[in-house]
Protein backbone atom coordinates (compact mmCIF):
# COMPACT_ATOMS: atom_id res chain seq x y z
CA UNK A 1 0.00 0.00 0.00
CA UNK A 2 1.52 3.40 -1.03
CA UNK A 3 -0.58 4.60 1.96
CA UNK A 4 1.25 2.65 4.42
CA UNK A 5 3.27 4.90 6.04
CA UNK A 6 0.43 7.50 6.98
CA UNK A 7 -1.46 4.90 8.06
CA UNK A 8 0.56 3.19 10.48
CA UNK A 9 1.27 6.75 11.92
CA UNK A 10 -1.92 7.71 12.52
CA UNK A 11 -2.59 3.83 14.22
CA UNK A 12 0.52 5.18 16.57
CA UNK A 13 -1.20 8.41 17.43
CA UNK A 14 -4.44 6.45 18.39
CA UNK A 15 -4.97 7.59 22.47
CA UNK A 16 -5.94 3.92 23.83
CA UNK A 17 -2.96 2.29 21.33
CA UNK A 18 -0.73 -0.02 23.22
CA UNK A 19 2.22 -1.11 21.64
CA UNK A 20 3.45 -4.39 20.52
CA UNK A 21 5.93 -5.82 17.99
CA UNK A 22 4.86 -4.59 14.51
CA UNK A 23 5.84 -7.43 11.97
CA UNK A 24 6.74 -6.46 8.29
CA UNK A 25 6.31 -9.27 5.74
CA UNK A 26 3.63 -11.34 6.70
CA UNK A 27 2.35 -11.85 3.53
CA UNK A 28 4.24 -10.13 0.58
CA UNK A 29 8.22 -9.67 0.95
CA UNK A 30 8.52 -5.90 2.54
CA UNK A 31 12.28 -5.90 0.35
CA UNK A 32 10.97 -6.83 -3.01
CA UNK A 33 12.19 -5.52 -5.48
CA UNK A 34 9.62 -2.80 -6.17
CA UNK A 35 10.70 -1.65 -2.79
CA UNK A 36 13.85 -0.08 -4.44
CA UNK A 37 11.47 2.68 -5.90
CA UNK A 38 8.60 3.28 -3.36
CA UNK A 39 10.70 3.09 -0.52
CA UNK A 40 7.40 2.00 1.86
CA UNK A 41 9.46 0.01 3.79
CA UNK A 42 12.46 2.31 4.63
CA UNK A 43 9.43 5.35 5.74
CA UNK A 44 7.61 2.43 8.28
CA UNK A 45 11.35 2.25 9.48
CA UNK A 46 11.56 5.59 10.16
CA UNK A 47 8.66 6.32 11.53
CA UNK A 48 9.29 3.30 14.09
CA UNK A 49 12.16 5.36 14.71
CA UNK A 50 10.81 8.36 15.18
CA UNK A 51 8.14 6.82 17.77
CA UNK A 52 10.22 4.57 19.41
CA UNK A 53 8.18 1.33 18.36
CA UNK A 54 9.19 -2.54 18.08
CA UNK A 55 9.97 -4.09 14.67
CA UNK A 56 10.60 -7.42 13.28
CA UNK A 57 11.17 -7.70 9.51
CA UNK A 58 11.40 -10.87 7.83
CA UNK A 59 12.75 -10.80 4.47
CA UNK A 60 14.75 -12.55 1.07
CA UNK A 61 16.33 -10.27 -0.17
CA UNK A 62 19.66 -8.37 1.35
CA UNK A 63 18.30 -4.70 0.04
CA UNK A 64 17.81 -4.58 3.81
CA UNK A 65 21.29 -3.36 3.88
CA UNK A 66 20.01 0.12 1.92
CA UNK A 67 18.21 0.81 5.06
CA UNK A 68 21.47 0.11 7.86
CA UNK A 69 21.26 4.24 8.94
CA UNK A 70 18.13 3.46 10.37
CA UNK A 71 18.35 0.08 11.23
CA UNK A 72 21.17 0.69 13.87
CA UNK A 73 19.77 3.49 15.69
CA UNK A 74 16.80 1.28 15.94
CA UNK A 75 19.01 -1.33 17.50
CA UNK A 76 20.62 0.71 19.90
CA UNK A 77 17.62 1.17 21.57
CA UNK A 78 16.27 -2.83 21.45
CA UNK A 79 13.60 -1.78 18.72
CA UNK A 80 14.31 -4.37 15.50
CA UNK A 81 15.00 -7.70 14.75
CA UNK A 82 15.93 -8.90 11.32
CA UNK A 83 15.38 -12.81 10.36
CA UNK A 84 16.42 -14.10 6.76
CA UNK A 85 14.05 -16.40 4.89
CA UNK A 86 16.30 -19.55 4.07
CA UNK A 87 14.87 -22.41 2.63
CA UNK A 88 17.91 -23.83 0.85
CA UNK A 89 21.72 -22.96 0.92
CA UNK A 90 21.76 -25.02 -2.54
CA UNK A 91 22.30 -21.99 -5.20
CA UNK A 92 21.11 -24.31 -7.74
CA UNK A 93 17.95 -25.39 -6.27
CA UNK A 94 17.38 -21.78 -4.48
CA UNK A 95 17.09 -20.01 -8.01
CA UNK A 96 14.77 -22.66 -8.93
CA UNK A 97 12.67 -22.30 -5.69
CA UNK A 98 13.03 -18.55 -4.98
CA UNK A 99 14.22 -17.09 -8.70
CA UNK A 100 13.56 -13.20 -7.51
CA UNK A 101 15.64 -13.14 -4.25
CA UNK A 102 18.65 -12.42 -3.30
CA UNK A 103 21.83 -15.18 -3.79
CA UNK A 104 22.46 -17.16 -0.52
CA UNK A 105 26.13 -15.59 -0.96
CA UNK A 106 24.60 -12.51 -0.73
CA UNK A 107 21.92 -13.27 2.25
CA UNK A 108 24.73 -14.60 4.24
CA UNK A 109 27.10 -11.43 3.65
CA UNK A 110 23.89 -9.35 4.45
CA UNK A 111 23.17 -11.23 7.48
CA UNK A 112 27.40 -10.93 8.42
CA UNK A 113 27.13 -6.88 7.63
CA UNK A 114 24.00 -6.92 10.17
CA UNK A 115 25.69 -9.10 12.83
CA UNK A 116 28.82 -6.54 12.50
CA UNK A 117 26.48 -3.32 13.28
CA UNK A 118 24.91 -5.10 15.92
CA UNK A 119 21.35 -5.36 14.34
CA UNK A 120 20.20 -8.97 15.76
CA UNK A 121 19.30 -11.62 13.12
CA UNK A 122 17.53 -14.96 12.45
CA UNK A 123 16.90 -17.15 10.31
CA UNK A 124 13.23 -18.79 8.78
CA UNK A 125 14.01 -21.91 7.09
CA UNK A 126 11.42 -22.70 5.36
CA UNK A 127 9.87 -24.55 3.36
CA UNK A 128 11.46 -27.38 4.73
CA UNK A 129 10.69 -29.92 1.69
CA UNK A 130 11.47 -33.60 2.54
CA UNK A 131 13.27 -35.30 -0.37
CA UNK A 132 14.71 -31.79 -1.86
CA UNK A 133 16.09 -29.45 1.19
CA UNK A 134 15.92 -31.20 4.46
CA UNK A 135 18.76 -33.12 4.15
CA UNK A 136 20.73 -29.76 4.11
CA UNK A 137 18.69 -28.78 7.44
CA UNK A 138 22.09 -29.15 9.87
CA UNK A 139 24.34 -27.44 7.27
CA UNK A 140 21.77 -24.61 6.97
CA UNK A 141 22.12 -24.13 10.92
CA UNK A 142 26.21 -24.17 11.05
CA UNK A 143 25.98 -21.59 8.13
CA UNK A 144 24.01 -19.04 9.04
CA UNK A 145 25.25 -19.42 13.04
CA UNK A 146 28.60 -18.88 11.98
CA UNK A 147 27.83 -15.87 9.58
CA UNK A 148 26.32 -14.50 12.78
CA UNK A 149 22.80 -15.75 12.93
CA UNK A 150 21.62 -15.41 16.65
CA UNK A 151 18.25 -17.74 16.42
CA UNK A 152 16.31 -19.79 13.57
CA UNK A 153 12.81 -21.03 13.26
CA UNK A 154 11.74 -23.62 10.82
CA UNK A 155 8.38 -25.01 8.83
CA UNK A 156 7.86 -27.98 7.71
CA UNK A 157 6.18 -27.46 3.64
CA UNK A 158 2.04 -28.26 3.24
CA UNK A 159 0.37 -27.15 0.12
CA UNK A 160 -3.34 -26.29 0.93
CA UNK A 161 -6.18 -24.99 -1.73
CA UNK A 162 -4.47 -23.61 -4.59
CA UNK A 163 -0.56 -23.99 -3.18
CA UNK A 164 -0.98 -27.54 -4.05
CA UNK A 165 -1.29 -27.63 -7.83
CA UNK A 166 1.27 -24.81 -8.27
CA UNK A 167 3.88 -26.69 -6.78
CA UNK A 168 2.55 -30.14 -8.03
CA UNK A 169 3.35 -27.97 -11.30
CA UNK A 170 6.82 -27.01 -10.09
CA UNK A 171 8.30 -30.25 -8.84
CA UNK A 172 7.34 -32.02 -12.05
CA UNK A 173 8.85 -29.32 -14.22
CA UNK A 174 11.77 -28.65 -11.72
CA UNK A 175 13.03 -32.26 -10.61
CA UNK A 176 11.41 -34.46 -12.62
CA UNK A 177 13.40 -37.30 -11.33
CA UNK A 178 12.78 -36.82 -7.47
CA UNK A 179 8.97 -35.33 -7.95
CA UNK A 180 7.15 -38.40 -7.15
CA UNK A 181 9.20 -39.07 -4.06
CA UNK A 182 8.86 -35.76 -2.71
CA UNK A 183 5.28 -36.14 -2.99
CA UNK A 184 5.11 -39.08 -1.24
CA UNK A 185 7.37 -37.92 1.21
CA UNK A 186 4.78 -34.97 2.00
CA UNK A 187 2.02 -37.19 2.37
CA UNK A 188 3.63 -39.00 4.53
CA UNK A 189 3.83 -36.05 6.88
CA UNK A 190 0.27 -35.02 6.22
CA UNK A 191 -1.90 -38.17 7.06
CA UNK A 192 -2.01 -39.34 3.43
CA UNK A 193 -2.62 -35.57 2.30
CA UNK A 194 -0.66 -32.59 0.84
CA UNK A 195 -2.08 -30.30 2.91
CA UNK A 196 -3.23 -29.42 6.47
CA UNK A 197 -5.22 -26.98 8.08
CA UNK A 198 -5.03 -28.16 11.73
CA UNK A 199 -3.80 -25.53 13.62
CA UNK A 200 -0.87 -27.25 15.75
CA UNK A 201 -0.78 -30.25 13.31
CA UNK A 202 0.34 -28.12 10.30
CA UNK A 203 3.11 -27.49 11.90
CA UNK A 204 4.21 -30.70 13.66
CA UNK A 205 3.39 -32.94 10.71
CA UNK A 206 3.38 -36.93 11.45
CA UNK A 207 5.43 -39.58 11.07
CA UNK A 208 8.60 -40.97 10.66
CA UNK A 209 9.22 -38.29 8.10
CA UNK A 210 8.21 -35.38 10.64
CA UNK A 211 10.10 -37.12 13.69
CA UNK A 212 13.39 -36.66 11.88
CA UNK A 213 13.17 -33.57 10.74
CA UNK A 214 12.53 -32.26 13.98
CA UNK A 215 15.00 -34.20 15.80
CA UNK A 216 17.43 -32.94 13.18
CA UNK A 217 16.63 -29.15 14.20
CA UNK A 218 16.66 -29.94 18.10
CA UNK A 219 20.26 -31.49 17.49
CA UNK A 220 21.09 -28.49 15.18
CA UNK A 221 20.25 -26.09 17.57
CA UNK A 222 22.22 -27.90 20.72
CA UNK A 223 25.55 -27.84 18.32
CA UNK A 224 25.21 -24.16 16.80
CA UNK A 225 23.11 -22.27 19.10
CA UNK A 226 23.02 -23.41 22.31
CA UNK A 227 24.94 -20.56 23.34
CA UNK A 228 23.27 -17.73 21.56
CA UNK A 229 20.68 -15.48 23.22
CA UNK A 230 17.98 -13.03 21.59
CA UNK A 231 16.75 -10.49 23.65
CA UNK A 232 13.40 -9.45 23.36
CA UNK A 233 12.23 -5.79 21.79
CA UNK A 234 11.35 -3.08 24.06
CA UNK A 235 8.11 -1.33 23.99
CA UNK A 236 9.12 0.75 27.02
CA UNK A 237 10.26 3.86 25.23
CA UNK A 238 7.17 4.17 22.84
CA UNK A 239 5.99 7.51 22.54
CA UNK A 240 2.94 7.91 21.12
CA UNK A 241 3.96 11.15 19.09
CA UNK A 242 6.60 12.43 16.96
CA UNK A 243 7.03 15.55 18.96
CA UNK A 244 6.88 14.10 22.25
CA UNK A 245 10.51 14.30 23.12
CA UNK A 246 10.24 18.07 22.52
CA UNK A 247 7.77 18.37 25.30
CA UNK A 248 10.29 17.58 27.58
CA UNK A 249 11.97 21.06 27.86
Amino acid sequence: KKNAPELLEKFFQKRNYVPKVLTLSGNTDCYQPAEREFEITRKLLKLCLDYRHPVSILTKNALVLRDLDILRPLAEQHLVSVSFSIPTINEEIRRKMEPRTSSVKNKLKAIEILTEHKIPVGVMVAPVIPGLTSDESLKILKTISEAGAQKFGYVLVRLNDTVEPVFINWINANFPDRAEKVLNLIRSMRGGKLGEKRFHERYKGEGNIAEMIHDTFALGKRKFFANKEVKPLSTENFTGSKDQQLKLF
